[in-house]
C-alpha cells in the first residue's frame, strides 16, 4: 500500500446538509473483511452505557441503530458471533475484531459508528445509565484539538500508513495501490 495523506483517514464521513434520509445504507468494519447493506429506513438509535455494551464496544457507550423490519445484506463476508448472554449475541469482524451487531429477541442492531456515513442514525435515547462512568459528562469539556495539530505526534502522522477500509463499498479488498 502506498503511503496515505493520515488527514483523509482520520477526518469525519462528509455529509451534505439538508440530506434526507437514506433508504439504504452501508457500513462494515475497520479492515473491510465484512460489509454490510441495510435496505429500508432504520429505526431508533440509542446510546447504552451498561457494562456489558461497554466491554463489548472497548468504550463508554455503544451506539447502536435498530434495524428489525429492514433486510440486512451482508454484502462481504459475514460476522462471527459471541453469545454474551442468554438473551443476545454480538457481531464482530472475524479477521479484525471490529463490533458490529448486537441480536436478541426484539431483533438486530448494528453498530452506527460502523456506518460509512455515522451521522445519519444520530442516538436519540441513552440506556443502561446506571453503568455511565463517572468521567462520561465531561468529556464535552474537556480541551480540544485536530490530530494534524498535535506537533508531537508529527513525526509518528508522517509516517503512518492506513490499512483501514475507507467509508464506501469497493469492488475489492484489499485495494490494490491504495485506489478503487
Amino acid at each position: 500500500m502506498s503511503a496515505v495523506d493520515p488527514a483523509c483517514f482520520l477526518s469525519k464521513p462528509c455529509r451534505p446538509k439538508g440530506r434526507r434520509p437514506m433508504t439504504t445504507l452501508s457500513g462494515g468494519c475497520q479492515c473491510g473483511a465484512v460489509r454490510f447493506r441495510i435496505h429500508g429506513k432504520p429505526g431508533e438509535s440509542s446510546a447504552c452505557y451498561c457494562r456489558m455494551c461497554q466491554k463489548a464496544s472497548a468504550s463508554h457507550a455503544l451506539i447502536l441503530v435498530s434495524v428489525r423490519g429492514n433486510e440486512v445484506e451482508w454484502t462481504r463476508g459475514e460476522p462471527a458471533w459471541f453469545q454474551s448472554s442468554n438473551a443476545a449475541r454480538r457481531g464482530f469482524c472475524p479477521a479484525c475484531g471490529t463490533p458490529l451487531a448486537y441480536d436478541a429477541p426484539d431483533g438486530l442492531s448494528l453498530s452506527v459508528v460502523t456506518l460509512d456515513d455515522p451521522e445519519t442514525c444520530p442516538p436519540t435515547i441513552a440506556y443502561g445509565v446506571e453503568g455511565k462512568l463517572s468521567f462520561c459528562d465531561s468529556i464535552p469539556s474537556l480541551p480540544e484539538r485536530n490530530t494534524m495539530e498535535d506537533a508531537d505526534a508529527a513525526g509518528f502522522l508522517a509516517t503512518l500508513e492506513s490499512f483501514q477500509h475507507p467509508d464506501h463499498d469497493t469492488d475489492r479488498w484489499p485495494l490494490e495501490n491504495g485506489h478503487d
